[in-house]
């Protein structure tokens, strides 16, 4: 007779046991694939730029000053240069882990406005609002201060995910007593659809002495200040 309490047991499918694999065997892929984009954009954006300056003495001509039309298109170019090259830095700050890093103060505040910028194309997709409520000049302190990018960007996908289309997600970051605050409110009551995220978050926060709080549509994270 078979032992009812074994009827219970869920066996897992092949799929839950590799999708982690797979998961874990692309995000491998990403930091040698991220420094190849570094450097295979970063090469032709400073030939680019390297043109443009030639290209700049060019049209001075004689009077030694380019013609104000034409100057407003140099100054456009060099501004779309910047912000590609910025753009890459970011994405690579935020998105690979290279490892266990210093402890020390991090940037909270300057850090979650970056990290807005990045995810920026994300939330216009989902047509969400995001309203930042950031005080300047809040300084997190973290024993791994490498791993700031990986608690903003995992805490503000989950409400981009989170939230519905229309609604606004409001980020703030603020100074309380000893405490740096990170809070991110979706407005959305929908059962939690992030379990893994959360999972990771708790985990990780634990590790490095952070208090970590979600409950619905708000998510919170508490650092010491630095």
């Amino acid at each position: 007779m078979v032992n009812s309490s074994l009827m219970a047991i869920s066996v897992p499918s092949v799929q839950e046991v590799s999708d982690p694999v797979v998961g874990a065997a692309r995000y491998d892929a990403v930091p040698p694939l991220m420094d190849s984009l570094l450097h295979d954009v970063r090469n032709p954006l400073n030939a680019l730029a390297i043109h443009l300056e030639v290209l700049s003495e060019k049209l001075k001509g004689e009077s030694g000053q380019v013609p104000a039309t034409q100057e407003k298109n140099l100054k456009a170019m060099r501004e779309q240069i910047a912000r590609v090259d910025g753009l890459l830095k970011l994405f690579s700050d935020f998105i690979v882990f290279r490892g266990a890093g210093p402890s020390g103060d991090a940037p909270l505040s300057d850090a979650t406005g970056k990290a807005l910028d990045v995810l920026g194309h994300e939330s216009r997709r989902r047509r969400l609002q995001v309203q930042r409520d950031i005080e300047p000049d809040v300084q997190a302190h973290m024993e791994d201060t490498t791993e700031l990018g990986f608690f903003l960007v995992q805490v503000l996908m989950r409400a981009f995910h989170r939230a519905e289309s229309g609604s606004t997600v409001v980020v703030s970051v603020r100074a309380e007593g000893p405490n740096a605050v990170l809070e991110v409110a979706d407005g959305s009551s929908a059962p939690e659809r992030a379990s893994d995220t959360v999972a990771a978050l708790t985990l990780r926060a634990a590790q490095l002495g952070i208090e970590f709080f979600v409950e619905a549509g708000t998510c919170r994270l508490v650092f010491p200040r630095g």
